[in-house]
């Protein structure tokens, strides 16, 4: 079992997969609830999250190394006055370690979470996880075209569209290391 690697930021905490947590959700929302110790909202999983997206998650942790802990999928768990755990929002993280000094971002939030700007506290606690190692320069994401809230978070964060993404309709968004990054 891998030991639990996770961060805070203001209102969330983000918890890396593990393969014991692909594997809970795999086999239902009460599993990963207890696994995560949190409430699951009955609208899990969100977006692009799905079914597929596990699965390739769990090929992935399957064969990393100890080393890319941390580099494929997190859960965004909202955090109560206390600090405490209260409820699963996102599916968020990377699709992979660093390649190239680039390392590729993606989240979803739930429906019900949408609107309260999760998305962009996620995408920055992502990207400065992602800056604290020495060998990530640049992190990408992709939007659809028709998703403008997407769109409108990664300018929010600092990102700029550099080109079409890898899916037709889909634009590839781009945030450079800073001197103060």
């Amino acid at each position: 079992m891998t030991a639990e690697l996770s961060f805070r930021t203001q209102r969330l905490e983000l918890v890396a997969a593990t393969l014991e947590h692909v594997l809970a959700e795999l086999s239902g929302q009460g599993a990963l609830a207890a696994l995560l110790k949190v409430q699951v909202p009955s609208s899990w999983p969100p977006g692009e999250y799905d079914r597929d997206a596990l699965e390739f998650f769990k090929g992935k942790l399957e064969s990393a190394g100890p080393e890319e802990h941390g580099w494929y999928n997190w859960y965004v768990i909202s955090l109560g006055t206390s600090g405490s755990r209260e409820s699963l929002v996102a599916g968020a993280g990377y699709l992979g370690p660093p390649s190239g000094g680039t390392v590729e971002i993606g989240y979803s939030v739930v429906p019900e979470a949408r609107g309260q700007g999760y998305a962009s506290e996620i995408v920055e606690a992502l990207v400065a996880h992602a800056f604290k190692s020495p060998s990530v320069r640049s992190v990408i994401a992709q939007a659809q075209d028709t998703n403008e809230a997407s769109a409108s978070v990664l300018h929010r964060c600092g990102f700029q569209a550099v080109g079409p993404g890898l899916a037709a309709g889909s634009t590839r968004y781009e945030r450079r290391q800073s001197a103060t990054t």
